[in-house]
């Protein structure tokens, strides 16, 4: 199944592997794999995830405090957001 980023999913995540690698040399690169398999996990089995409100889910990243936001669209998978789980949890609401 295919997976596409909302712009400013995009973008947080982007800006996240680069804080990463800030904090030490290739823990961005980590974290960009940690998120992929996530994503890999959501296309393989995409309603096994928890609904958070109406047809958005939340898959969690191992080893770091975030969640992938996503929806299922006729088209694949529609990632939302890619939030630190210490962030306002309604700041990705308006992206829908």
């Amino acid at each position: 199944m295919i997976f596409s980023f909302h712009p400013e999913a995009d973008k947080e995540f982007r800006e996240a592997i680069e804080y990463y690698e800030t904090c030490q040399h290739s823990l961005g690169e980590d974290f960009y794999i940690e998120v992929h398999s996530t994503i890999v996990r959501i296309a393989g089995f995409p309603q096994t995830w928890p609904v958070l409100e109406g047809d958005i889910r939340r898959c969690l990243v191992h080893r770091f405090p975030y969640g992938v936001l996503y929806s299922v669209e006729p088209e694949g998978i529609f990632i939302l957001a890619v939030m630190h789980l210490r962030r306002d949890p309604d700041y990705w609401k308006h992206r829908r």
